[in-house]
């Protein structure tokens, strides 16, 4: 696959469609794994592509099963041959010194690459999300927020961010030295910006952080990151930031085309949505789609995570769920509604109190939503589905057998409907959005069932 121009590795499912979109989107054609690869499976169906990656679930995990998930990866997605090589993190950078590390991740990368300097870019424009002067703020509404002061960030039950500036947050979980190139020098002129980042190379900073705040901070670190490229692929950390970063200088320097835009697969009469998210955007998807002939079915989250209650919460969900759709509405199950949903609490009590550690409530729910999933396309002939939530959507679409995902058509920033493949004929071809808690406006279900028309 000597045309490769980029892999990745995604510390969680939407954030590795997010990337593939932005990818896809910006003129170079990608196909996501959720295993690394090998060369022989990179022909036949995707011979065409010149971005592979792999979505991971290593925004969940502790530092020691970081190392046994990532140490492999990287190495065999290193043997792919690709000259840039991005460690994928949300850009509301979800991490602690013992879930999720970023900083851990970085470390590896180090191990595997050896590289003289990482960047890293947090900042994605498209979804909202910037960083001055090394602060990260995103946007909710109309209210741009600073991240420790953000509605749901601040209040994450794993990760909750309590410092916005992301060389201090950062610095909690590695020794490696931090550097800046903020807003003032990238309203500078080219020579100017190449002079810092050499500056700060020279004067041993290992991990240089970029501001960016619009499009043309991106194609400015776009054009500083393509000039890194040598004998070794460059290793980055950062959002989907840096793929519509370096594609809009590819597209500007003729290394890749623009692309004709993606067309609308149309709409379908009926569609299962399996939402684990609590996040505000996601309630109110809820309740837009909840108005528009979507039928809601609550998941009792508690039973769902205790083996001794699962198989019964489970059956009694699909059941309601396929009389829903036998009176020709669309299904929408949800375990929970917003941030401030008692259930939420009510889960990791129950956990702490059957001996569990509260902390596993992502790869428990997520597994059972995706059984549940699972069980409602088997037992009908729907065409599409959704699932919203970060760790919702890893552990649901390993219940589904899909080893690599494909863009069919964007629906929201960072959330595009996808086309699956998968080692089970019933979900090979699976219509199939993935979508994170935060990601999309109020109609995104129903623009989903809709194929993307407004």
């Amino acid at each position: 696959m000597t045309d490769l121009l980029l892999t990745f590795y995604g510390d969680d499912f939407t954030g590795s469609t997010d990337v593939m979109e932005s990818l896809e989107l910006g003129g170079v054609p990608a196909v996501l794994f959720l295993e690394p690869p090998t060369r022989d499976q990179l022909s036949g169906r995707f011979a065409h592509v010149r971005a592979v990656g792999v979505a991971g679930v290593s925004r969940t995990m502790s530092p020691a099963q970081m190392d046994a998930e990532l140490i492999p990866a990287f190495k065999a997605i290193n043997q792919l041959g690709a000259p840039f090589f991005h460690y994928k993190i949300c850009s509301t950078f979800d991490s602690s010194p013992t879930v999720g590390s970023i900083g851990h991740a970085i470390d590896i990368g180090f191990d595997v690459f050896d590289p003289p300097v990482v960047p890293l870019m947090v900042g994605s424009p498209a979804l909202r999300r910037y960083v001055v002067f090394g602060n990260l703020f995103a946007r909710v509404g109309d209210v741009t927020y600073r991240l420790d002061r953000h509605p749901t960030m601040s209040k994450h039950p794993i990760t909750p961010m309590t410092e916005s500036d992301l060389r201090l947050h950062l610095g909690q979980q590695t020794t490696r030295s931090i550097g800046l190139i903020d807003v003032w020098h990238m309203e500078g002129p080219d020579a100017a910006v190449d002079e810092r980042f050499q500056k700060l190379v020279a004067d041993g900073m290992e991990i240089v952080l970029f501001d960016t705040l619009d499009q043309r901070h991106l194609a400015i670190v776009g054009r500083v990151i393509w000039a890194q490229r040598g004998e070794k692929p460059v290793f980055m950390v950062g959002s989907s930031g840096i793929e519509n970063a370096l594609t809009l200088h590819w597209q500007a320097t003729g290394v890749v085309a623009k692309p004709e835009p993606l067309r609308s697969p149309g709409r379908v009469g009926q569609l299962v949505v399996v939402s684990g998210s609590a996040a505000p955007p996601t309630a109110e998807q809820i309740d837009y789609a909840l108005a528009r002939d979507f039928a809601g079915i609550r998941l009792d989250s508690a039973c769902l995570v205790d083996p001794a209650s699962a198989d019964q919460e489970r059956a009694r969900a699909v059941q309601q769920a396929l009389q829903v759709l036998s009176a020709g509405h669309s299904a929408l199950l949800y375990s929970a509604h917003g941030p401030d949903d008692p259930a939420i609490a009510h889960t990791s009590q129950h956990m702490a109190a059957l001996g569990m550690d509260p902390k596993a409530v992502g790869s428990r729910l997520g597994t059972q939503q995706g059984l549940i999933l699972r069980d409602i396309l088997e037992r009908t002939d729907l065409k599409r589905a959704c699932v919203a939530g970060g760790d919702t959507c890893g552990y649901a679409s390993k219940q589904l057998g899909i080893y690599a995902l494909e863009t069919v058509v964007p629906i929201a920033p960072g959330a595009p409907l996808c086309r699956a493949s998968s080692n089970t004929p019933r979900f090979d071809g699976l219509q199939i959005s993935l979508k994170g808690g935060q990601n999309g406006q109020a109609d995104y279900f129903v623009k989903i069932r809709e194929g993307g028309a407004a």
